[in-house]
């Protein structure tokens, strides 16, 4: 859940906050179609028309006609009424017109604030672009767009039908008798009151609501994605543990949205029945005030057939549509915040600029100097990153020198800031304080074309697309020759996948590859490239061990060769196995709170929790197959 869902403004109730902060938009949005709501008022006008006549010629009808014994006066009038009835078709559909002039540019409005929101996310937060991308981004594109427009579409139309139906009504009342608006009017305004009075409430509840219900999506999406690490670390109790706390809040904000529909109930029922109630229990004393027979038969219709059926679907559209109107709009303007600017780095955080190559300081000033003829193929210099202000940091004064033809490997348990920390080093993600550098050159500043000169960045999902085998794998460089590509496909065994898909020219189509198979494909791609360092983020997780492996070697070794090496060359694997760890030169363990690096032997004596995961994967029976 965001912060922003989360936690309004200090000292502002939800609710009271969320108005507030929708009112000024909302005022822009009517601001710049004025005419449109003439044209809606106007047409709503005449369609109040129908509502006076049809209480006023009743009464007439039944006066001056049919109880003084002048049967055809009666039924002229009873026809005026009826045609009131039948001219109400032009102006409703009119009404409609102007309606959707109203509802939908909103709703392409909400639609372009989701997709730059989306934007932002994916290229201020890129280490989310997997499996647990922002759902939140999907929900608004889709069903939230649909719930704001079908709401403002419901809420305009029952207001302005009780607005106006309001208006002939109590005109003609007036008309008909003034003491009749001395019993009606009283308990249709204090239930009124009463009603408005549990708006802002029962806002803030449907917004506890809908958080927490976005709480428990992504909650059991994240364990979803991450079983396996979770398993691995045998955390599933903890994880079971919390999506049952995210259940249980979602299960007690429903019913405290259900005891404010209730008290919506008790409101209606002021207000809708009230009125008949007194209108009946005062006839006699109306009566003696001179009210007529049909001004009471008059009153009981303006009220039964016109103003509270509008009152009633009014109020229960500002209490369901309204409020969720509210909500989910509010939900967009969070959304749709502009995003903390990243910090840029510092230039030197450390007085002492050069911690030692074999080893990480989690804090305090790197001990010793490198030697300044040959730079480390990466070098990160007490880098901080979190995902905002008020967010734990996923990478705290994290120190790591990489050399020159290593093979790395990058262990913890999931959301621990692995993917994170391939993001700061390709230059994908800015850290808050720290600095990057790729074979001695600063990432900050680089363009992407640089970057691509100096790194390749292969992401759990891997993207192919439609278009020959060959223009796929040569991507990331297409001068690449014909003996190289042949040769990059034999080194990661995917002759087999290319001879079935047709050969380097057969037309591909993503759709009927398997996430292994775009996996290795993407591979090939990455070993084509001409850029040095190589981050495998995940890249095998839906390869077989065997595969995996081979997978690692061949990218280890083209990071060792001569040429990579004078460039800068390394491989940095986010490892899916721990597997992959017992391959590497040496691993960086994650863990939160004190980050370590080191062989594998030497992590298993001072890495607590590598030693957990490595015994557990060791007792771990490996899949069916491999």
């Amino acid at each position: 859940m965001s912060a922003a869902a989360k936690s309004p403004a200090a000292g502002t109730p939800p609710g009271r906050g969320a108005l507030r902060r929708n009112l000024p938009p909302a005022r822009r949005f009517l601001a710049g179609r004025k005419r449109v709501l003439v044209r809606l008022g106007g047409w709503s006008l005449l369609e109040s028309a129908q509502t006076f006549l049809g209480g006023y010629c009743l009464a007439q009808a039944l006066d001056r006609g049919f109880l003084a014994g002048q049967t055809g006066t009666g039924l002229l009038w009873l026809a005026v009424a009826a045609a009131s009835i039948l001219g109400a078709g032009p102006p409703m559909r009119g009404v409609f017109t102007q309606l959707a002039e109203l509802t939908e540019p909103l709703r392409d409005a909400l639609v372009r604030r989701a997709v730059r929101q989306a934007l932002r996310r994916a290229v201020t937060d890129p280490a989310r672009t997997d499996d647990r991308a922002d759902t939140g981004a999907v929900s608004r594109l889709t069903h939230q767009t649909e719930i704001v427009r079908d709401s403002f579409a419901g809420l305009v139309l029952t207001v302005r039908a009780f607005v106006f139906n309001a208006v002939g009504a109590l005109i003609g009342l007036l008309a008909l008798a003034p003491e009749l608006l001395l019993v009606v009017l009283p308990p249709l305004v204090l239930g009124i009151g009463l009603f408005l009075a549990t708006l802002l409430p029962m806002a803030s509840a449907q917004r506890a609501f809908l958080d927490a219900d976005e709480a428990v999506a992504e909650g059991v999406g994240a364990v979803s994605v991450g079983h396996r690490d979770l398993v691995a670390c045998g955390a599933q109790a903890d994880a079971a543990e919390r999506t049952g706390r995210l259940i249980d809040t979602a299960e007690r904000t429903s019913r405290v949205l259900a005891r404010w529909a209730a008290l919506r109930t008790v409101a209606l029922g002021v207000a809708g029945q009230l009125p008949v109630l007194l209108l009946l229990v005062t006839t006699p004393w109306l009566l003696r005030q001179g009210v007529t027979t049909g001004a009471l038969a008059g009153a009981l219709t303006y009220l039964l057939q016109a103003l509270l059926p509008a009152l009633h679907s009014m109020m229960t559209a500002l209490g369901a549509a309204g409020t969720r109107l509210l909500v989910v709009v509010d939900r967009f303007q969070d959304a749709t915040a502009a995003p903390v600017p990243p910090k840029a780095p510092d230039p030197d955080p450390d007085p002492d600029p050069d911690p030692d190559p074999d080893m990480v300081v989690e804090a305090g000033t790197p001990r010793g100097r490198r030697p300044s003829r040959t730079a480390p193929a990466v070098e990160i210099r007490a880098v901080t990153h979190a995902y905002g202000p008020d967010s734990p940091p996923v990478l705290d004064h994290l120190h790591l020198t990489v050399r020159r033809g290593e093979h790395i490997a990058v262990v913890g348990p999931s959301g621990i800031g692995k993917s994170t920390l391939a993001g700061v080093v390709s230059g994908l993600v800015a850290p808050d304080h720290g600095t990057v550098l790729l074979g001695g050159e600063p990432v900050t500043g680089a363009t992407a074309q640089d970057l691509a000169d100096r790194r390749v960045l292969i992401p759990q999902q891997a993207y192919v697309f439609t278009g020959s085998v060959r223009d796929n794998l040569l991507h990331l460089r297409p001068d690449a020759t014909s003996g190289e590509l042949t040769y990059a496909i034999g080194v990661l065994g995917a002759e087999p996948l290319v001879d079935r898909l047709g050969g380097p020219d057969a037309v591909l189509d993503p759709r009927g590859l398997s996430h292994g198979e775009r996996q290795l494909l993407a591979l090939c791609r990455a070993y084509l490239s001409s850029a040095p360092l190589v981050l495998l983020d995940e890249a095998t997780c839906h390869l077989d061990p065997a595969a995996e492996a081979r997978a690692e070697r061949a990218f280890a070794e083209r990071a060792f060769t001569d040429g990579a090496r004078a460039r800068g060359g390394a491989l940095i694997v986010v490892a899916h196995r721990l597997s992959s760890a017992r391959r590497a030169d040496r691993v960086l363990v994650l863990d939160g709170t004190t980050p370590r690096f080191g062989t594998h032997e030497e992590l298993l004596t001072s890495s607590a929790l590598y030693r957990d995961l490595f015994g557990h994967w060791q007792h771990t029976p490996p899949p069916a197959g491999s």
